[in-house]
Order: C-alpha cells, then sequence, then structure tokens
C-alpha cells in the first residue's frame, strides 16, 4: 500500500472515533490521499486552497478551541513557506497542531527543484516544543499515526507518499520517542531515516560479505532525538556513519553530531550536498544527490578506515 493511502486510512479510523480530529489541506487532498474522507467526514475536512500560511494559522486556532487539527501539504509547503505560522501560532502558542510534509527529499521527483525540499527538517528543528517524526514503512506508519494523535503537542511527518519496502515485522512495537535497531553490529553504526532505511540494510548486507558487522539503527524521530541509544551505539562500534534523504546540514546529520559532540570518534554522512534539487526521476535523483546503496558502501569503508 502507499503510504499516503495507509495514512488516509488511519486518520479515517481516528475520525470516526473522535470528531475533534479535523484535516486541513492546501487543495492537495488528492495528492495526500486524503480526497475521499470528504465525502465520509464532510465536517471534518477544510479545503482551504493554496493558502498554506492562512491554513497553519486557521488550526493554530481551531486546536484552540479543543480541536485536534492535522494540515498537508507538500513538503516545502508545509514547512519553510509556513515557517513563521508554526513558530509563532503553533509552537510559541503551544498548540497541539500535526503536520504532514508529503513528498520529501527528492521523492519530488518531477515536481523539481521548487518541491524537492532538502532542508525541511534543518528549518523546523530548531523551533522550541516540536517533534520531528519520518516513517519508514506502512508497519510503522500506522502504528504512529494514533500515538502522535495522541501526543499534546505539535509534530511534524515527513511523509513519502508511495509505497516502501517492508522493513519492520508484523510483531512490531513503536515507540515515538526510541529509535529502533534493525540489525546488530560491532564495526560501524548506521543512523538512518525515512526511505533509505531499506537502502542502508542492503549495504550491510553486501559489506558483511567483506567482512565488516554493522550495526542499524532507524531513527525515526530525529527530534528529540534518542541520544542515549545513538551514544551506546557509537560507543560500542567506534564508528558513526548517518544516511538520510536530506541536506547533510541540519537533519539527521547534525542531530548524531551534536549528539555525540564530546565523543572522540569519526561520522561521516550519506545524505545531499547542500545543493538545490533538480527535476528528474528517482533512479536518477539518487545518483545524482549520491544516496544509492553503493553511497552508503563507501561512506561505510570510509568510516571505518578513520577509527
Amino acid at each position: 500500500m502507499e503510504m499516503r493511502a495507509a495514512y488516509a486510512a488511519c486518520m479515517a479510523e481516528l475520525m470516526e472515533q473522535d470528531r475533534h480530529v479535523v484535516i486541513l489541506d492546501a487543495d492537495l487532498s488528492k495528492a495526500s490521499g486524503t480526497r475521499a474522507l470528504y465525502e465520509r467526514f464532510p465536517n471534518q475536512m477544510f479545503d482551504c486552497g493554496v493558502a498554506e500560511q492562512n491554513m497553519a494559522s486557521i488550526a493554530a486556532g481551531l486546536a484552540s478551541y479543543g480541536f485536534k487539527p492535522w494540515i498537508e501539504s507538500f513538503t516545502p509547503f508545509a514547512t519553510r513557506r509556513i515557517c513563521d505560522q508554526i513558530a509563532i501560532s503553533i509552537c510559541y502558542a503551544k498548540q497541539n497542531v500535526k503536520i504532514v510534509g508529503t513528498d520529501p527529499g527528492i521523492s519530488a521527483e518531477l515536481n523539481g527543484g521548487t518541491h524537492m525540499s532538502m532542508e525541511d527538517i534543518g528549518v523546523l528543528r530548531s523551533i522550541p516544543g516540536i517533534v520531528i517524526f519520518e516513517p519508514v514503512d506502512e508497519t510503522q506508519l500506522r502504528q504512529a499515526i494514533p500515538v502522535i494523535n495522541a501526543y499534546d503537542g505539535p509534530v511534524y511527518i515527513r511523509l513519502f507518499r508511495k509505497a516502501l519496502p517492508d522493513v519492520f515485522p508484523a510483531d512490531y512495537r513503536f515507540d515515538l520517542f526510541r529509535a529502533d535497531l534493525l540489525r546488530a553490529g560491532k564495526d560501524l553504526s548506521i543512523f538512518v531515516s525515512g526511505m533509505l532505511t531499506a537502502d542502508a540494510l542492503t549495504a550491510a548486507g553486501m559489506l558483511a560479505a567483506e567482512g565488516i558487522d554493522c550495526e542499524i539503527i532507524n531513527v525515526h524521530t530525529i527530534k528529540p532525538i534518542d541520544r542515549e541509544t545513538v551514544l551506546a551505539s557509537a560507543r560500542k562500534t567506534g564508528a558513526v556513519l548517518t544516511v538520510e534523504n536530506h541536506n547533510v546540514i541540519g537533519g539527521l546529520h547534525s542531530a548524531v553530531l551534536e549528539a555525540l559532540a564530546e565523543e572522540k570518534l569519526p561520522v561521516c554522512a550519506v545524505g545531499v550536498q547542500d545543493r538545490f534539487g533538480e527535476v528528474g526521476m528517482m533512479p536518477y535523483l539518487r545518483t545524482a544527490m549520491g544516496l544509492t546503496t553503493d553511497n552508503i558502501i563507501a561512506a561505510a569503508k570510509r568510516a571505518v578506515t578513520l577509527k
């Protein structure tokens, strides 16, 4: 199932249970997967048009009256376009608003550089009080949505719209504030988020054949980062690699570096190297931005040699 379809199904369940759960979109319900919810929940769905700043402000107002608003748009419009509204109307005012940004990073594909947000985590991570979450697969997302809805405070969800490979088993148990150990290892800690998690696991399997034992940890919540898990793994292996579909400045790499600031060990990165996006399909963009399995393997080897 596409991630946006799983998200819509979860939201339908929440809206059925609680009339205070509402969705506001910026004329993008079809892209977000929630178009059909307008028929089922006409009093809980609001199309604000292409006016994301107003959408965020309306959501903050609804939250102040006890509603549980979720706002959704393409990632750049759900973050940098409404940064001031998120900072002041939502976070400063301590309003319970959930923000869904779809098509993060290179997943914007043919929409190109204007819609390809490489900096959304960095834009929001420095705002006090916000939680930043990026799901890995449908299993994790389905468990995360009700947990996030129950959390009292602003949360940003970085949502890949299409289908992603299964990473977690059916018996997986989600914890919003704890990173997930996917593979134990002794030579290198790989901290990975979002759509590149399956690639990191593939790379680890290939590296194992060459005698490099990688520990893979999915950091689904970038803020607040699970510092305890990051420190424990890094101290065990003595070398770190971060992998993310985001600028290496301001996102997962920066968060891990901050957690390890007092540790004397090498930290390498696979991520977008401080550049804007461009038009292209996923295979081309992975190569152009250095986000392939081969890039992960090369960076992992370099990190181990720096120990």
